[in-house]
Parts: C-alpha cells; structure tokens; sequence
C-alpha cells in the first residue's frame, strides 16, 4: 500500500478537490505551492486526488498559503479528521496492492457500477475457486495463506451487492471470450458461470454477454473499464463526482472530468445495446455450463 494512504476514500477525494480549487484561485501551480510549503510535486498530487490522508495541521498550513477564510479553514480541518476513518478493507492491508484500497474505497461508497471485462470474470462476481487461480496466477511467489487473504478481500467486496442498505447497482457487460477461457479448468469454469447466475438473479445485477458475432464494437477498442455512480444529496445534486476506472498491468486510471466520464458512459452504453438482452445472456451462461460439465 501507498505510505499514508489509509483512511476513508471519499472524505479524501472531497478534501483533495476543495484544497485544489483553493490552490487554483490563489493562482499558484503545483509547483509553485510544493515549494511554498516545502513539499514535493508528488505529494501535492496524492493530496489532490485524494490518495493520502492529512493531518488537520497540514490542512491549515495549506490553507494560510492559499489565503482561505478561517471559516473554510476550520471545516477543511474537519473533514481532514474523516479521512482518518477506516474502511473493513484495512484489516487485509498487508496484501492490498499499492494504491487498490482507494478504489475498494469508491467501489464500497458506490451506489451504481457499469462495468465492462473482455477477458476474465469481474471481481464482484468471482467464486471462490476462480479468484484463487487468478490470485496464484497473478502472484506466483506468494505463499498459500497470502493467496487465501487475496481471495477473501475479493469474494469480501463483494458484499455491497448483497447489503441490508441500498445494495449497489451493477450492471455488467462480458465479452463472450470470457465464457469461453476456461481459467483454472473446466470444473473450475463450470462453477464459475453457475455462480453468476446464482448472482444475477439478485434484483440489482444485470448481466448480458457480447457475442463474438457481434462483431467489431467499442468495448474492443476501450478494454475493460467500470464507471462508478455515487448516491445522490437531499438536493438532488451529486455527493461524488461519476468516476471511471480501469485496471492496468502496471498501474491504474481513474478519470473524473465530465468529458471523460460521458465518453465512457457513450462507449458504455453502445456495448449494453450491442449486447445479448438478459435472458438471452442468461441462456448462453447456461449452455457454456453445460458444455464445460460435458468436457
């Protein structure tokens, strides 16, 4: 994990935008505030994105540098104590990988996920079985008990779909490649695909397939992604930025600019239409079921 990345993910990233609009308007650039307060461009940059926590002192010394009210100031110090708060997640900390738990943060504050994958099952719908193989082929060095706590923070998430209290939207789209890559074995994949047809039969999950006679369509042009929604104030407006994320080999991307967000919502929305409808996805999981219970 990042050194100082602890604490509630959301509180953070609220922190982060009200301390880089304060930079903004006292017209100071990154670098110009990393030098006035002797910090360097890179941590400026955890700040703002809401990838470190911050003390309450750090918060006012920031703030007598941007020229904030006090009355800001005070509040911004408050909200600086939230993101001390710690999510479930934290107690598997020694094997979150570096930077992840900001996004098991936004993916457990979320209130709707669109997700695309064109190549393996998504974690909110892993089984046991599967994550395993995925954990150990993507850690190979890892003893057995730190592949086990991988898999228990995996199949653990999964839990806001299933929550007393407003369980999560998820809507997913699935390359049919993913169906037909037998990861772990045939008996692995069988259980895999009845799991998530025991899954989407919850209320609040919809699942539909891209057929490979689909053809050329842009989830092959994107890869895989999620857009994570956020739950709505009294008011109607937005308690969270809509935020795009996509998981690289070597580092991930998040994207939270209204242009960025409406491309992928664009790109979203084309592969649900290009996709099989739910039953007809649902009849296809379960002849791929079949088939590997056959091989």
């Amino acid at each position: 994990m990042v050194e100082g990345s602890s604490g509630s993910t959301v509180p953070r990233r609220q922190l982060g935008r009200y301390l880089r609009d304060l930079r903004n308007r006292a017209r100071l650039t990154v670098r110009a505030a990393a030098r006035k307060l002797e910090w360097s461009e890179a941590k400026m940059w955890r700040i703002e994105t809401g990838q470190t926590s911050l003390r309450s002192h750090d918060v006012e010394t920031m703030c007598k540098v941007y020229g904030a009210p006090n009355d800001l100031t005070e509040a911004l110090m408050g909200l600086a104590k939230e993101t001390k708060a710690k999510g479930w997640w934290h107690a598997y900390g020694d094997v979150i990988p570096e930077g992840f738990d900001l996004f098991i943060g936004l993916e457990e504050a979320a209130s709707a996920i669109d997700w695309y994958e064109n190549e393996l099952v998504p974690g909110l719908l892993q089984d046991m079985n599967y994550a395993r193989v995925i954990m150990g082929t993507h850690n190979p060095d890892e003893a057995d008990d730190e592949i086990e706590r991988r898999v228990h923070l995996r199949t653990a998430r999964q839990g806001l779909l299933t929550r007393t209290t407003e369980p999560a939207t998820f809507n997913v789209g699935l390359s049919e490649a993913v169906l037909r890559r037998p990861v772990g074995g045939h008996s692995v994949m069988a259980g895999q695909l009845k799991h998530m047809l025991d899954v989407g039969e919850l209320p609040n999950v919809t699942i539909r397939v891209v057929p490979f006679s689909a053809g050329l369509h842009l989830g092959v042009m994107s890869g895989p992604f999620g857009i994570l929604r956020f739950p709505l104030n009294s008011d109607g407006s937005e308690s969270e930025p809509p935020t795009v994320y996509a998981d690289g080999y070597t580092g991930d991307l998040y994207l939270d600019k209204p242009h960025e967000v409406a491309q992928y919502n664009n790109v979203f929305e084309s592969i649900w239409s290009t996709a099989l409808n739910d039953e007809a996805s649902r009849r296809l999981i379960s002849e791929m079921v079949g088939s590997y219970g056959r091989d």
